[in-house]
């Protein structure tokens, strides 16, 4: 593995030390979440028994980081950014395997979808571990009373949460009898001792998951692999976490994302905001705790959406759902604030804690935000399809032209793979979008839409420019409309205008352009990334397998999670073989030397 010089910027940065203990070292990776994988053993769903086998598969391939994404306990609709806890593990990766009564027990899914997760399972596991509980003798258990003290903070109030919901038939807290919802002391402390059993159990579940998530990341240790985690930047309304300390958030706000080219009407997360102001008041204990458990299992953790933490786009709670993040503005509004206020925070997070934190810093991110990552020495995201000079040429950029503090990628868990960008979304720009700025300019849509786009090749509400519409000065003319009166327009326009032609040149290709991406089209994208500058670049195994079409069917319904939508095909994608096959594929060759030829290894 290259051995890159040590920057003199990082030197005096915050996160020297960390640097120092992972090696400022040129290294590749893979996005996999847990979810996604399946082997002979597993119960319907990867299990941290599976996570030893992708650590096997990671190494022989030459990949010397694994990220994963949040492994927290998540509520009803399984989204692991959508977490019931920040703390508690989801007790479903659990391999049964471990206790020899459930050795030979499979688990058969109702809805004959073999591609996707059925998450039945997870009542069928917990109450098989129920019954492995019961039978468990802990009046004598040391670990597991050490695991209760070591974590009271959040241990006893999680357990009291999973079981009063459960009393409660799933109801979310603000719901439940006065009593419980304001968290009475003498209530909860009958509750206790009513319902001790359960609630005992739950924490067991926790401590079961702690020790089988351990055992994994000791051994990714002894096999030089960092486990790169996932911080949320948020939790669920219906959180341990809001129950027990409502005073940390604000209730009457959703936070989400404003509108872009790729969201006409933003996002709308539903997570509350944070009032930071009162997390600061009991000196940031609720962030130097997350972190204190985190790093039981993580080289490395990833800051989800960390310009949320200078300001954050924050929706009424009770404004309609259609409009999305239509509505929202930033807290806190002032601008002038934003620098002071996510500087103080990453400040405690740096300092708190032995993992390198990296930044996801995609999407509008303020000046203030990317001027402190680079002062803290902290990497971002360089996602290909969006490195591009945006200020002039709109040209994407050369692989000696990514930013070294950073981790470079092909696509992440919220877009399509790779080879679906290629085939739906190069070169073209997003119809609800362009609707709205019809509307709000009296342009009528039907007629230009026409004019402007080629329907033939315009999927999944993506519309693709028609070649003849090769400058500025016919869009103008079709849009009938003045220059300075639709620069939004023209934007949209010299950012996605010809994307695939000026991508198929940049990377030494010639002949006509494919619509599909091929292997030798995938292979050379996935060179052009691991060649960057970036001190890391992590791809998707979904990027990765792509090579091998191992992935069959159309790809754009290959995806992790479609942002905006609730479905079942979201969090659930599986890969379409097992480990044990994965670990004899003939790509691992071609991926390991792919990774040995950039110097990753």
């Amino acid at each position: 593995m290259s051995e890159n010089p040590f920057p003199e910027s990082l030197s005096n940065s915050i996160a020297k030390d960390n640097w120092l203990r992972i090696g400022f070292k040129k290294r590749a990776g893979v996005l996999i979440p847990l979810f996604t994988v399946h082997s002979k053993n597993s119960f319907g769903i990867g299990d941290f028994g599976d996570l030893k086998l992708v650590i096997d598969w990671a190494k022989l391939t030459g990949n010397s980081i694994i990220q994963l994404l949040p492994m927290n306990e998540v509520g009803p609709l399984y989204c692991p950014y959508d977490a019931i806890s920040s703390f508690a593990l989801e007790p479903s990766y659990i391999c049964l395997k471990d206790f020899p009564a459930l050795r030979k027990i499979k688990f058969e899914p109702k809805n004959n979808d073999s591609s996707h997760v059925d998450y039945a399972l997870k009542n069928v596991k917990l109450q098989l571990l129920f019954d492995v509980y019961l039978a468990c003798d802990l009046s004598e258990g040391q670990d597991f009373e050490e695991f209760q003290q070591k974590n009271f903070y959040w241990l006893l109030d999680f357990a009291l949460f999973k079981t009063l919901k459960e009393q409660n038939h799933g109801k979310p807290w603000h719901e439940w009898e006065e009593k419980f919802r304001d968290r009475a002391p003498c209530a909860l402390q009958e509750f206790q001792q009513n319902n001790i059993e359960k609630i005992t159990f739950q924490m067991w579940l926790q401590w079961i998951t702690f020790k089988q998530f351990k055992s994994a990341a000791e051994y990714a240790a002894k096999n030089n692999i960092f486990l790169k985690g996932d911080l949320p930047v948020l939790v669920s309304w219906d959180s341990a976490d809001v129950w027990v300390h409502p005073e940390f958030f604000k209730l009457d706000f959703a936070a989400g994302a404003p509108p872009d080219m790729y969201c006409a009407k933003g996002q709308r997360w539903g997570m509350p905001t944070y009032n930071w102001e009162m997390i600061a008041c009991d000196n940031y204990r609720y962030i130097k705790e997350k972190l204190k458990y985190a790093q039981e299992f993580y080289n490395i953790l990833r800051i989800d959406h960390v310009a949320g933490l200078f300001r954050i786009w924050s929706i009424p709670y009770n404004d309609s759902l259609s409009n999305q993040g239509l509505n929202g503005s930033f807290d806190p509004p002032d601008e002038r604030c934003w620098a002071e206020h996510g500087k103080r925070i990453l400040s405690v997070m740096a300092q708190n804690t032995k993992m390198l934190l990296c930044a996801e810093d995609l999407g509008v991110i303020p000046k203030c935000c990317t001027d402190a990552l680079l002062e803290f020495g902290i990497p971002g995201n360089d996602v290909q399809r969006w490195v591009k000079d945006w200020s002039v040429r709109h040209d994407f950029l050369l692989p000696a032209q990514y930013r070294q503090l950073a981790v470079a990628l092909l696509s992440t868990h919220d877009t399509t793979s790779w080879k679906a960008w290629w085939q739906y979304e190069a070169g073209t720009v997003d119809e609800d979008l362009f609707v709205r700025k019809c509307k709000e300019r009296g342009i009528d849509f039907a007629k230009v839409n026409l004019e402007l786009f080629d329907l033939h090749f315009s999927f999944y509400g993506r519309l693709r420019w028609k070649k003849e519409v090769d400058c500025v000065d016919k869009l103008l003319c079709i849009l009938g409309r003045k220059n300075e009166e639709v620069r939004d327009f023209i934007e949209l326009y010299e950012n996605s205008y010809f994307e695939k032609e000026k991508l198929w040149k940049l990377l030494g290709l010639s002949g006509l352009i494919t619509q599909d991406a091929g292997a030798d089209l995938l292979s050379r994208i996935i060179k052009f990334v691991l060649d960057s500058k970036s001190i890391f670049c992590i791809n998707s195994v979904r990027d990765y397998l792509g090579l091998a079409d191992i992935f069959k069917g159309d790809p754009y319904q290959n995806r992790v999670n479609v942002p905006g939508t609730i479905s079942t095909k979201n969090w659930s994608l599986k890969l379409p073989i097992g480990l044990e096959e994965l670990l004899k594929h003939s790509i691992n060759k071609k991926i390991r030397k792919m990774i040995v030829d950039s110097g990753r290894i």
